[in-house]
């Protein structure tokens, strides 16, 4: 159900909103309407229970009253009562309401605009029935010099006021029947081309013209109307001016005239035009003035243009040219031309040479004595007890060179000169010119070293390449950063060119170092010869015998040091270990060199020890204090059994682990095992501890790890067979054929030990098994042995000998002491 507020609401609503008015009636009555009246206009919508109220017609004042308009209340029409004038009123606003007694509005009010529609009944009229006018000689063609005016009385805008002018006669007809021509719309009259002709050449006149206005426009009926124009032909007196002079800075009161243009005609209009523009300025009368001061330095002449002009601002004839010329006055000192930065002139540059051109400026008149400027050298003076002098002045062109006295490098002279304009004379404006000049260096001096000859400087043969071996320093006595910077070279002694030099060019300081290795045996000393030179092209004398230096090197022979076969070694083993237990064994990198005696530097706990020919290190005692996790680390040196001073030194770093709760399992020996390298498919089978049966029951399996060696994780691979055995092999291709111990980690339920394996590794043959070396064979004779039989043979070979030729030596002689006939005769046969 709707609530009784919403009925309500409904109710106002419509009486609370106004009621939408009628639109604004429209109504055209004719001007002078010929006809009956009253004239009906319009009907209006009354509405139909008009009897209950009047009808009321209100608008402009008067109206009402005149009875100039009524509504037939029977039939609702506008009616007006008589004939409307629109000029004396073109429009009426109306307003119709009904209303009751007590003038409470029942309808409307209902806007009515009656408009009076125009006829033609106004006649037009010239402003003047006589026009007098002067016409000047020069007048252009086609130029008005006087515009006529008329108005009509009807509606603007329309036909009935739209005016047209005409020339209806012309006397005298001399010297041509057209001497001018009127423009209809605009009533201007100006000088046709042919009456411009002949007014140039004679002065006629005067002329009486007969002018007509006509309204309704162009067409043929309309009212009409006309005037007479005089007009006085006068001499054209719009001549050339001549030039005006003014004085720059002149003190007269402003604006000061300067001259008089005329304009002979009627209706003139002067306008000014100046060409730059300038301070100048033309009155009504054709008077001209400057209005201030000129400056000739900021502009020496203006070109005036003045134009005689009509009101629509159309030139008469051509503009006259004046010619305004500003006369110089000696206002303006000369001004130097400014040098920025200073002039840079060489040392040991000759007489003569120019240093700066001193151009004075004097703004006053070019070719004037006032801007005639002269020069005067001031500073710097010649000092006192010397001939000549730095510099020399032109005092004409201002050029200043220099002069007989040398300059030095470095030095900065200001050179100051006065310029005087009027050409020196008394009077004349001046101003201080300067000049900075600094003289600057030449690259006459050679760089030299401090020290030519360097001691003799000692270099162990194994001395890294890169090392410095010493520094050179040379000095170069130029001032200009440029001219000293050098260049090194060694030209002499660097054989296979072993050192080199190390240099900023702005430095002076070189840095001899090594580039190449040392010998002894190649090289045993070196004498460097080291050159340096200007960058810079030098002047003068070329570099003395400062420029180079003598470096002399020793060369030392080193021994290298022995070389064990790893950088460094680390080792694991429980903290519960035995003395004597065997950590690892460090040896010489290579087998056959000589032997080593090793021993421990810095074993602070003394709990190892290291046999002196063997390398192994054992615990020297329990290792008490040592707690799982830590690590202890110990130099081992090493040193040549045959000259103790080549030692080596390695770190030795012990990981010690945890103990184990149960006793220690014995560790599987591992006997010593061959390898072939380059790497076979072979390998060896490391075994867990040895454990007692009781015990095994219930324990895990075994993990088998290589020691943290690096070397070892590197050259080796260790893989698990099962819970109890392990599978070694070569990790690299290639590793160095000899004795190699590696440490395994076995651990098992947190406990861990370190079993040592101890691997040969030999070259391979062609069966891919170890190349060996054959052994002493038994019964065989040594080198000794075999040099005493030699010697023992041959002393019985010459014992034998010497026992023969005795005998026979023996025997010879007892032949000789027998008679001849007891020697017995031979048997003939």
């Amino acid at each position: 159900m709707v609530p009784a507020c919403l009925w309500l609401l409904c109710l106002l609503i419509p009486k609370a909103l106004p009621e939408a008015q009628p639109a604004e009636l429209y109504v055209e009555v004719p001007e002078n309407y010929g006809g009956n009246f009253p004239l009906y206009l319009t009907k209006l919508l009354l509405p139909r229970e008009e009897a209950e109220g009047q009808i009321v017609l209100s608008g402009n004042s008067g109206i009402a009253a005149g009875g100039l308009f009524a509504v037939d209340p029977e039939s609702g029409f506008l009616m007006v009562t008589r004939a409307l004038d629109r000029e004396e009123q073109a429009e009426y606003r109306l307003q119709v309401t009904l209303e009751t007694e007590d003038g409470r509005v029942l309808w409307g009010p209902q806007p009515v605009l009656v408009h009076v529609k125009d006829e033609n009944d106004q006649v037009p009229r010239f402003s003047q029935d006589i026009y007098r006018v002067h016409l000047s000689q020069g007048t252009r063609p086609g130029i008005p010099f006087l515009f006529l005016e008329a108005s009509d009385g009807d509606e603007p805008g329309t036909a009935n006021s739209d005016l047209r002018f005409y020339i209806l006669n012309q006397a005298p007809a001399q010297p041509s029947l057209d001497m001018f021509q009127l423009e209809p719309q605009l009533g201007a009259l100006a000088l046709s081309p042919e009456g411009s002709t002949s007014l140039n050449q004679v002065l006629e006149g005067p002329y009486q013209l007969l002018v007509q206005v006509k309204d309704m426009g162009d067409q043929a009926s309309g009212h009409q109307a006309t005037a007479i124009i005089d007009v006085s032909v006068v001499e054209n007196t719009w001549v050339p001016l001549d030039p005006v002079h003014l004085a720059e800075n002149l003190k007269v009161p402003y604006p000061h005239h300067i001259a008089q243009v005329h304009w002979s005609g009627g209706s003139v209009h002067y306008h000014l035009e100046s060409h730059p523009p300038g301070p100048f300025d033309v009155d009504a009368e054709g008077k001209l003035y400057v209005t201030r001061e000129l400056d000739r330095e900021a502009q020496a002449e203006y070109l005036l243009q003045v134009r005689a002009q009509n009101t629509r601002g159309e030139d008469y004839t051509e503009p006259l040219e004046l010619q305004v010329v500003v006369m110089d006055e000696n206002d303006n000192m000369p001004v130097c031309p400014s040098h920025g930065t200073s002039i840079n002139i060489p040392e040991f540059s000759p007489p003569g040479t120019e240093v700066a051109r001193l151009l004075a400026e004097d703004m006053d008149a070019p070719g004037s004595p006032n801007s005639h400027v002269v020069y005067r050298l001031l500073s710097p003076e010649p000092e006192e007890g010397t001939e000549g002098s730095a510099f020399e002045l032109d005092s004409t062109s201002g050029s200043v060179t220099l002069g007989s006295l040398p300059l030095r490098a470095g030095q900065n002279i200001l050179i100051q000169v006065l310029a005087v304009d009027l050409g020196g004379a008394e009077g004349g404006l001046s101003s201080m010119c300067e000049v900075a000049v600094t003289v600057t260096d030449v690259n006459d001096h050679a760089p030299e070293f401090i020290t030519s000859q360097i001691k003799p400087i000692s270099l162990p043969e194994d001395t890294e390449p890169g090392t410095l071996v010493t520094t050179l320093m040379a000095t170069d006595a130029d001032l200009e950063p440029a001219f000293r910077l050098m260049d090194f070279a060694i030209e002499a002694g660097n054989m296979e060119g072993t050192f080199g030099l190390d240099w900023e060019p702005d430095s002076g300081h070189v840095q001899l170092r090594l580039l190449r290795n040392l010998s002894y045996e190649s090289a045993p000393s070196y004498k460097l010869l080291v050159v340096v030179r200007s960058v810079a092209e030098l002047v003068g004398p070329g570099p003395g015998p400062g420029a180079t230096a003598t470096v002399t090197l020793l060369v030392e022979r080193v021994v290298p040091p022995p070389k064990l076969d790893q950088k460094s070694y680390e080792a694991s083993v429980p903290v519960s270990a035995p003395a004597g237990s065997l950590l690892l064994t460090i040896q010489p990198s290579d087998s056959m060199s000589s032997p080593l005696r090793f021993s421990l530097v810095n074993d602070s706990e003394g709990w190892l020890c290291i046999k002196e020919v063997s390398g192994e290190v054992h615990t020297a005692r329990p290792l008490q204090g040592a707690r799982p996790g830590d690590m202890y680390t110990v130099l081992v040196e090493a040193q040549d059994a045959d000259e103790p001073t080549r030692s080596t030194s390695v770190t030795l770093v012990i990981h010690f682990l945890k103990a184990s709760s149960a006793p220690a399992p014995t560790l599987t020996p591992v006997l010593t095992r061959h390898l072939c390298t380059p790497r076979q498919n072979h390998g060896m089978v490391v075994s867990g501890p040895i454990e007692d049966p009781d015990q095994t029951s219930g324990h895990s399996s075994y993990s088998f790890v290589l020691g943290p060696n690096p070397t070892v994780q590197r050259d080796w691979r260790l893989y698990a067979l099962n819970g109890s055995h392990a599978y070694l092999t070569l990790g690299l291709h290639w590793v160095e054929p000899r004795e190699h111990i590696i440490p395994v980690i076995v651990s098992r339920n947190g406990q861990m030990w370190q079993q040592l394996v101890q691997v040969i590794v030999c070259r391979c043959n062609m069966e891919k098994q170890c190349m060996r070396k054959v052994g002493r064979m038994k019964g065989m004779p040594t080198k000794l042995s075999a040099v005493g039989i030699l010697v023992g043979t041959l002393l019985a070979i010459g014992i034998f000998l010497i026992l023969i030729f005795t005998h026979l030596t023996l025997s010879r002689k007892k032949d000789i002491d027998q008679p001849v006939d007891s020697v017995p005769l031979k048997a003939a046969v």
